[in-house]
C-alpha cells in the first residue's frame, strides 16, 4: 500500500490523554478551536479532526459512558433526534449519501472507545475513485476550516 504524507497526524498516534479527550473538549470554552458547532445539556456536535470525508462529524454524548446501554432512554431518544437534525445539514451542505453508527469498542473500530460516540460521515459519489480502489490511499478534498465554518452556519438554521 502507498502512503500519502500526512505528517499531522502524528500527534494522535503518539499523544496519549492523561484522561478522555471527548471529556477534556466537552469542558472547554473553546469551542471554535475544538470544532464544535452545537451543544445542549445531552450531547454536543464535534467535526472530526481526523474524518473520512469532509463534513465528518460526531454527536457527543456529555455522559462519560464506554457503554450505549448506559445512556437513559431521555439521553439516546435525543441522541437519535439530534442525528436526524446532522443529516438534514449534511444533506443541505451537500451530501448525496450518509454513514450513520456508533463503533462501540476498540475491536468495533472506536478509537476513542472509553467515550461512545455518534459518527455522521457524508458520502458523495465521486468520494470513490481510482486513488481509493487502486492506490488504496484517501485523499481529504477540502479545507477543513472552510468545511467546519459551512457546517457551523448551516447548523445555525436547523439546530
Amino acid at each position: 500500500m502507498d502512503r500519502l504524507y500526512a505528517p499531522w497526524r502524528r500527534e494522535y498516534h503518539i499523544k496519549k490523554p492523561t484522561k478522555c479527550v471527548f471529556c477534556d473538549i466537552r469542558d472547554s470554552d473553546k469551542d471554535d478551536e475544538n470544532y464544535i458547532f452545537y451543544r445542549d445539556e445531552i450531547c454536543y456536535f464535534v467535526m472530526n479532526k481526523y474524518p473520512y470525508n469532509p463534513g465528518h462529524f460526531m454527536i457527543i454524548p456529555n455522559k462519560h459512558t464506554s457503554n450505549l446501554e448506559d445512556l437513559d432512554e431521555q439521553e439516546i431518544c435525543h441522541i437519535s433526534k439530534m442525528a436526524q437534525k446532522g443529516i438534514k445539514i449534511l444533506k443541505k451542505w451537500g451530501a448525496t449519501g450518509i454513514n450513520v453508527g456508533f463503533n462501540l469498542g476498540y475491536d468495533a473500530g472506536a478509537g476513542m472507545p472509553e467515550h461512545i460516540h455518534m459518527q455522521i460521515v457524508p458520502r458523495f459519489r465521486v468520494d470513490s475513485n481510482f486513488i481509493t480502489t487502486i492506490s488504496n490511499t484517501r485523499v481529504y478534498s477540502a479545507d477543513f476550516d472552510k468545511v467546519y465554518n459551512e457546517i457551523k452556519e448551516i447548523a445555525k438554521t436547523i439546530l
